[in-house]
């Protein structure tokens, strides 16, 4: 799967991107800091299932503190987007190109008001703007892609009496829209007439709504920590109460991920705490206590970067984490124990894990175990998350 980082310039989108993947990424507060996407290794936080078996995991990728499992994603910041980037202003076209492959997005607002629709500097700016146009643009976008082939394959579609959702998925696959969005999006909408005969105003409901079925969007209200932060967040849930919106303070994220990476504090990403342990001079100290008691211990979330790319991940797209680990052995033919964590679809089931590990573990399936209960599965068992499985196969 692929998150994308969209906002307006300025708002601390890569600000955002290096606290969640601590990549090198160029930061500044000028519009179009980042031109080219900058793609990184983020992580969603998962209970280890080590700590039930009594043991230490030793992960092959990401990484796992106190029995929190961190499992890589694929994080990807794009330049800031303007009203009108769907019509090609502040190179919009190149920008929205960009985000095709997103499963995800996690719109970053800046909360201060201190930055106007195009990242320019500004005082008591309305913040629900910033929704409103970024939203209307991603739909616009949506639209020409539509518009594009609309009539011609509307008709075909009907002439040949295709299944339409299914159609209409094939013909967008290259903005990952799958079958069950389109079919969400007609009953939702319950449009009428042949959707060769639509018009303009129906065409962008749909291209709305199969927009936000396929790429949903999750509101990182950011800087929640500076001056009419805290009032523009309030603002924001009760104008937009169907939102997902979390207050988060990305530059906090960023010093306390810093910090540890330094040795001078223990951090896991995602708690309201730190412990210090290194040697602190005024400055830091400083720092790290404001960072405690004016976010850490003001926030419900902590800093709430960690919990935005939790939320989009497990509640947004549903994946579930599962750890292959064998019934009566969690160590791998290297001695690692319980090595991988890997994130699946929804709905998927053992012979779906099996094929994701290796297609001739698919193709030689004979069973799965739980690999807490001894308990053998067939093909059809549906995964549910922090599953443990053994693949058990003909050869």
């Amino acid at each position: 799967m692929l998150i994308g980082l969209v906002g307006k310039p300025s708002v601390g989108k890569s600000t955002f991107f290096k606290a969640a993947t601590l990549a090198e990424v160029e930061i500044a507060s000028y519009p179009f800091t980042t031109i080219k996407p900058n793609h990184g290794v983020g992580y969603v936080k998962v209970d280890c299932i080590d700590k039930e078996f009594k043991t230490q995991c030793q992960p092959n990728h990401g990484f796992c503190i106190n029995h929190n499992r961190f499992v890589p994603i694929d994080l990807m910041d794009v330049a800031g987007l303007v009203p009108g980037a769907s019509e090609g202003k502040g190179l919009g076209n190149q920008f929205l190109d960009d985000l095709r492959q997103a499963d995800v997005f996690i719109h970053i607002i800046d909360l201060s008001g201190t930055t106007d629709e195009n990242g320019k500097l500004t005082e008591n700016y309305n913040v629900s703007n910033d929704i409103i146009f970024l939203e209307d643009e991603l739909n616009k976008w949506f639209l020409g892609i539509l518009m594009k082939v609309w009539k011609g394959f509307a008709r075909k579609t009907e002439l040949e009496d295709e299944n339409f959702a299914l159609a209409v998925a094939n013909q967008f696959s290259g903005l990952k829209v799958k079958e069950e969005h389109v079919k969400k999006a007609l009953f939702k909408l319950n449009l009428t007439g042949r959707p060769s005969t639509w018009n303009n105003e129906q065409l962008l409901r749909f291209a709305s709504e199969l927009r936000a079925e396929s790429k949903p969007m999750i509101i990182a209200a950011n800087k929640v920590d500076m001056p009419q932060g805290k009032d523009n967040y309030e603002k924001l849930k009760k104008e937009f109460s169907s939102l997902i919106i979390i207050p988060c303070s990305a530059d906090s994220e960023l010093a306390l991920r810093e910090a540890a990476k330094a040795n001078l504090i223990d951090y896991v990403p995602g708690e309201k705490n730190f412990n210090v342990k290194g040697k602190l001079n005024e400055k830091q100290e400083q720092a790290l206590d404001k960072i405690k008691k004016e976010i850490l211990e003001e926030l419900p979330e902590g800093t709430g970067i960690q919990a935005i790319l939790n939320h989009a991940v497990f509640n947004f797209l549903k994946y579930i984490a599962i750890f292959p680990a064998g019934a009566h052995k969690l160590a791998d033919s290297k001695g690692h124990i319980l090595p991988d964590c890997f994130l699946l679809p929804p709905n998927s089931t053992a012979l779906d894990f099996a094929y994701f590990l290796h297609t001739d573990f698919g193709k030689n399936f004979i069973r799965a175990i739980d690999a807490r209960t001894k308990k053998v599965l067939g093909r059809d068992y549906k995964l549910k998350n922090r599953d443990a499985l053994e693949i058990v196969t003909s050869r």
